[in-house]
């Protein structure tokens, strides 16, 4: 047998299990993202009644049927681990049934979701008036080319190694993050100094223009610089700001954020809006501390819940350039800090590795799909 065209629904049925007994808690909450994975919630579950939340068991799928503003991509994901979690009630989940998985691989079908392809699909096929929707009979009525079982789980097999060779690779990650953390939590027992004491405003604009629009930066939510994503067409560069090579900027707009916007220029000069502000560590203080250091800092949850706290204002909220001067920072040994800026440094390296190692994974799905496809259309021989 060889390619076939069938009706996803055939070997979908609807789950529905509820968290009737409270059998799990709120550290079993997850959410599903627009990257097609499982994510530790976000939401306020204070008060929330758990027992009407579903359970998505290992093997099941769920997706939020949400689409609007979810960056054109469908949020669904699979429970591929050994345990089950749950989810909210307004999510759907579903599972392949039991006869129908000599048809269909879980793994191969959650591959061909993750594709463009699928994503553009349901957006496309989306409905609504203020809030699209991609509902259950929406999936159930996807029509697929299915090729026979041993194709299917052929090219699962060549995802899974991929999957097994980035996940071993991140469980290193952790662990470098847990010996940052560590070093971090010991160094409050050391002194700690305002910032104040330590940084100095730096306000050099790009007057003469030295700087073009090729050279302007943004700051994304990961604490790092990326080119600007501004249209810049009539604006006069000769007010932005100059960051030279190891000079910090930061928003100081937080409301909306639950962190400080801020990144490190480890490269050559770039311009940023004026509405930043710029700082570097002073002369007299290069001795006392290492820049990496300040800036592993500044990355911790723990500093941006004090930028929240210390935030202030109406209509927006802003951390101004005195109130980040009054935030306090331990400063341990520069022996200490320095091992911990290598530690960090290191950790960032293998991150973005790590990162690379998933868009590899996730440009592979296309591939996998198209290749069991075409390779069950020549066994049937069209």
């Amino acid at each position: 047998m060889g390619l076939n065209k069938c009706v996803l629904g055939t070997y979908l049925e609807l789950c529905s299990n509820k968290n009737s007994d409270l059998m799990f808690g709120i550290s079993d909450v997850r959410g599903v993202n627009n990257q097609k994975q499982l994510m530790a919630t976000k939401a306020d579950l204070n008060g929330r009644d758990l027992s009407k939340f579903q359970i998505v068991y290992p093997g099941d799928f769920v997706f939020n049927h949400r689409t609007s503003r979810n960056g054109s991509k469908f949020s669904i994901a699979y429970n591929d681990g050994e345990k089950p979690i749950i989810c909210t009630e307004d999510y759907v989940v579903f599972r392949i049934g039991e006869e129908s998985k000599k048809y269909l691989n879980a793994k191969w079908l959650y591959m061909y979701f993750c594709r463009p392809e699928f994503d553009r699909y349901v957006i496309t096929n989306s409905w609504g008036s203020s809030t699209e929707f991609y509902n259950w009979e929406d999936i159930q009525a996807v029509t697929i080319d299915l090729p026979p079982i041993d194709i299917q789980e052929k090219y699962v097999a060549l995802f899974d190694a991929m999957v097994a060779n980035q996940k071993s690779y991140e469980c290193g990650l952790e662990d470098l993050r847990l010996v940052c953390d560590i070093h971090f939590d010991k160094s409050k027992k050391q002194r700690c100094l305002p910032l104040r004491e330590l940084i100095e405003k730096k306000d050099v604009k790009n007057t003469d223009c030295i700087y073009g629009i090729d050279d302007v930066r943004g700051i994304t939510n990961k604490k790092q610089f990326e080119d600007t994503k501004a249209n810049l067409t009539g604006v006069d560069l000769s007010k932005f700001l100059v960051v030279d090579k190891g000079d910090f900027a930061y928003n100081s707009r937080t409301d909306g954020r639950d962190m400080l916007v801020l990144a490190l220029n480890r490269e050559n000069s770039v311009i940023v809006t004026f509405n930043y502000n710029v700082f570097s560590i002073k002369e007299s203080a290069k001795k006392i501390v290492n820049s990496e250091y300040l800036y592993a800092y500044f990355k911790r949850s723990e500093f941006d819940r004090r930028v929240r706290f210390n935030s202030w204002g109406s209509s927006q909220e802003l951390l101004s350039w005195e109130n980040l001067c009054d935030i306090c920072v331990p400063i341990p040994d520069i022996e200490i800090q320095n091992s911990i800026a290598e530690i960090n440094k290191v950790y960032l390296d293998r991150k973005k590795i790590n990162e690379k190692l998933i868009e590899q994974i996730n440009i592979l799905c296309p591939i996998l799909i198209k290749g069991s496809i075409e390779e069950g259309r020549k066994k049937k021989g069209v």
